[in-house]
């Protein structure tokens, strides 16, 4: 580890390569998830669709986790993608950790036929309600965006627990970035989202956010006002939320 931290409630540990910090995160996920386990006999568990998590996600694969005692959720979608879009966050998670583990139960946001954006929130809020989630795994954009609450609809009192939004042009750029897509054209401007109430009702929260594409999003959320013009910076305030970064996205907020 190269630096550990405290800004306001919220736990920051840098480590000097991704591979590093993906470990060192998906171990604490793991504990937190075996926390809830051995509390509740299951564990209710938010995932992040990014490939800022595939580290993350790959230490939990390695790890002994009770999958049975698992309930999984996704926090964001597109609207209007194929279903069978290699680009979906369902698909996303399907590769990288739902189709390789024997979870419990995987709640996937999914819209029915019929069903508008609305309604498939309204569903998908009641199954979060009635499953209320241990613990949210996080990463957050190059403009500070928590799953999908930008900048320009962000709101930290939101009356709601999952909405469908507008998505800001740098978030939608992201994903071309990301190498999600191939063109800006291809990125839906809608999809749905947990709300920021909902993301930080989790009692526990483990957030990745390596490279150095993150690195002003990283400062911002560290050293800015907290504030919806940056999501993230929320995250100050949760009482049991660790940050995990690499050496290149915390390049422009420490020096290491």
């Amino acid at each position: 580890m190269l630096r550990e931290t405290k800004i306001d409630n919220l736990r920051v540990h840098v480590y000097a390569s991704r591979t590093a910090m993906g470990n060192a995160a998906a171990k604490d996920a793991a504990g937190a998830i075996q926390e809830a386990i051995e509390k509740n006999g299951a564990a209710n568990v938010v995932f992040a669709a990014a490939p800022s998590q595939r580290e993350v996600l790959a230490g939990l694969l390695a790890s002994d986790l009770d999958w049975k005692r698992v309930r999984a959720f996704q926090q964001d979608e597109y609207i209007g993608l194929d279903s069978g879009h290699p680009a979906g966050f369902g698909n996303f998670l399907r590769r990288h950790i739902f189709g390789k583990a024997p979870f419990r139960e995987v709640f996937l946001m999914e819209c029915a036929a019929r069903e508008t954006a609305s309604e498939s929130c309204v569903r998908y809020c009641a199954l979060l309600e009635k499953y209320p989630p241990d613990v949210i795994l996080l990463g957050f954009g190059e403009n500070g965006h928590l799953a999908f609450n930008d900048p320009p609809v962000a709101d930290f009192n939101d009356p709601l627990g999952v909405k469908p939004v507008l998505l800001d042009p740098v978030c939608r750029r992201q994903q071309v970035n990301d190498g999600c897509f191939a063109a800006l054209e291809e990125v839906p401007e809608y999809a749905i989202t947990l709300t920021i109430p909902r993301i930080m009702s989790a009692p526990r929260a483990v957030v990745t956010v390596p490279g150095p594409s993150k690195a002003d999003a990283v400062r911002a959320a560290l050293l800015g006002p907290v504030s919806s013009l940056c999501p993230a910076s929320i995250l100050r305030t949760h009482p049991d939320a660790a940050l995990y970064l690499d050496s290149d996205s915390a390049a422009k907020t420490f020096v290491l």
